[in-house]
């Protein structure tokens, strides 16, 4: 069995959303300064880094993070890795995709996983993503989970769509994941956000679990 931690690391210098928070987190406390332990104080958006959306994100009144289902979050999961050149997922680019039928927790390697090798990492606004049409494919298929390698599941600027088609459906998202370790096939998810009552989104720890 092999584990893949397939989470950022959360430093000052990751990339955020444009107009979040930016991450600053630091020691309030420190042993070499007298103190007696480290205590670290976290300043960050719920959208930082690997994290995972929840319905109150672009539905007004609904859930918050910490109603999301565990089941959907946890069990076999398909890594669909799509070529280089693909800009945009829609219905086509799905259809062609040649996803197992029965697979209902997917995760999407796209060109996207190539801008975490940067040094530093940069926030791109050209990123894949997923328009509507495909949206409402896997709503229809009865998708479970959905994850893709960038901070947005939806195209920059126009997220309000596809967002809402996916998580009005009953979809949980995971943004944000690092797939540089990864190839296409069958794995096991476990995706764990914090328990942030009413929160619209929260970091997560993500791990793909290899049977070998």
């Amino acid at each position: 069995m092999k584990i893949i931690d397939v989470s950022l690391p959360i430093t000052n210098s990751l990339p955020v959303w444009p107009g979040d928070p930016a991450i600053n987190n630091q020691l309030v406390a420190q042993i070499n300064l007298g103190a007696e332990c480290n205590v670290t104080q976290l300043n960050l958006g719920a959208h930082v880094g690997t994290h995972m959306d929840a319905p109150c994100h672009f539905l007004d009144g609904r859930e918050g993070i910490e109603s999301l289902h565990l089941e959907n979050l946890i069990g076999p999961c398909y890594v669909v890795e799509l070529p280089d050149d693909v800009m945009t997922i829609n219905g086509e680019i799905l259809d062609k995709a040649n996803i197992p039928s029965g697979a209902n927790r997917l995760v999407f390697k796209t060109r996207n996983s190539k801008f975490w090798d940067e040094k530093p990492a940069t926030f791109h606004t050209d990123f894949t993503a997923f328009e509507p049409d495909a949206a409402r494919l896997l709503v229809d298929r009865g998708i479970r989970l959905i994850g893709i390698d960038y901070l947005s599941i939806a195209p920059y600027k126009r997220a309000t769509e596809t967002h809402r088609i996916l998580l009005g459906g009953g979809v949980s998202i995971v943004e944000g994941l690092d797939l540089r370790q990864v190839s296409g096939g069958y794995y096991s998810i476990l995706c764990l956000p914090l328990k942030l009552v009413g929160s619209d989104g929260s970091p997560a720890r993500v791990v793909l679990i290899d049977e070998v």
